[in-house]
């Protein structure tokens, strides 16, 4: 099955895609000859550890004038289990469906008067959303077509500079030695997001584009006994290539916290970078990697990370009776860091940049992480 995603992605350009796209430049089995602007005197990596992932530049196209609909109307296509990147920005609240980000990968969109790149790599299970400024000048990105370590490369059409998605970072043409700011942008279910966020924007199927919004591409991939599509680089020892993690990085000190462990125990208190934070975790989140059709794929859940500090008081979490609660004030807080009632309700955790990825995603490119272990 899992050898067939190569010819999976390739015909997401010869087949499914519309005319305006198939005009892309076409692949070439030397991708440099698609980049005639980009200048590969300046990089960061090593050529030979970039290649094609099948379709050519923009063959999976990025939503650049997304529209949105109300949770209520989008509650007619989304199920309740079903994983959507959630983003907060100046009281202005987003949601993107896996469902549509599975075929385009990269929004270019203004959530709360700031410009962002909300992103998602199937290969590797990596939403991230970043701040498209950088010197005072917005960028809008596209997909390169292009992988590295299997994660996806994009591209900014401003410079055509390449930049790993996993870590902001660009990595070839003239914007090397610059990274994207990354924004928390933490995936959970549309049934947890819609009952906390009923007055939100929900991306729309309306995107200009024909695609089988719902329907998975990738079906089976989200398997433990599954194989890294397009990966050659070392696998993780400590954990299995395809467990997901919830992952950070503070000030340098990067720590994952495997989702096999986070079922058994939904809350770990931890000091990360000097910081000390609190992991959330809840198991009704479904996988977009699943089944075939997103809606009917198994929950695996997905985790929040937060700065466990209030009012100059550290707190310290656990759970009871399926409710987060931290011991100092008995409060009871929810999976948006949210305190719902007890001493402190109305207080907010402060939420600190996580992700949810692929164990061999992450630990291609942090291999130094410390993996929790109580």
């Amino acid at each position: 099955m899992f050898e067939a995603l190569h010819s999976i992605r390739t015909i997401l350009v010869a087949v499914l895609l519309l005319p305006s796209v198939a005009a892309a430049q076409p692949f070439s089995p030397d991708w440099k000859s698609a980049w005639p602007n980009t200048d590969f005197s300046r990089r960061s990596v090593d050529l030979s550890s970039i290649e094609s992932g099948g379709p050519p530049r923009d063959g999976i196209p990025s939503i650049d004038h997304p529209r949105f609909v109300s949770v209520e109307e989008a509650s007619d296509w989304i199920a309740d289990r079903e994983p959507v990147i959630f983003l907060e920005l100046n009281e202005d609240v987003h949601a993107y469906p896996l469902q549509i980000m599975i075929w385009h990968e990269i929004v270019n969109d203004t959530v709360g008067g700031i410009p962002v790149a909300v992103t998602f790599c199937p290969l590797c299970y990596t939403a991230i959303a970043f701040d498209r400024r950088i010197n005072g000048i917005v960028y809008d990105f596209g997909t390169s077509g292009l992988l590295r370590h299997s994660d996806l490369v994009m591209y900014d059409r401003q410079t055509e500079s390449l930049w790993q998605q996993l870590s902001g970072e660009a990595i070839v043409g003239e914007m090397v030695d610059h990274t994207l700011k990354m924004i928390s942008a933490p995936l959970i279910s549309f049934g947890r997001f819609k009952l906390q966020h009923p007055e939100a924007k929900v991306l729309s199927r309306e995107t200009g584009y024909r695609r089988s919004y719902g329907d998975n591409p990738y079906a089976g991939y989200d398997d433990l006994k599954s194989k890294p599509f397009l990966y050659k680089g070392p696998l993780p020892k400590k954990v299995q290539p395809m467990e997901h993690l919830v992952t950070v990085m503070i000030n340098g000190e990067p720590v994952a916290y495997p989702y096999s462990f986070l079922g058994k125990r939904p809350v770990v208190n931890d000091k990360v970078g000097g910081v000390p934070i609190v992991v959330f975790y809840e198991k009704s989140t479904g996988t977009a990697l699943g089944r075939r059709k997103i809606s009917r794929a198994k929950a695996i859940g997905a985790g929040a990370v937060f700065d466990r500090r209030v009012g100059g008081q550290t707190l310290s979490f656990t759970k009871k009776h399926g409710l987060f609660v931290d011991r100092e004030t008995g409060s009871v807080w929810n999976i948006f860091g949210v305190a719902t009632s007890g001493p402190l309700k109305g207080k907010k955790l402060d939420r600190i940049v996580s992700g949810d990825f692929f164990a061999f995603a992450w630990m291609a490119f942090r291999p130094d992480t410390r993996i929790y272990k109580p």
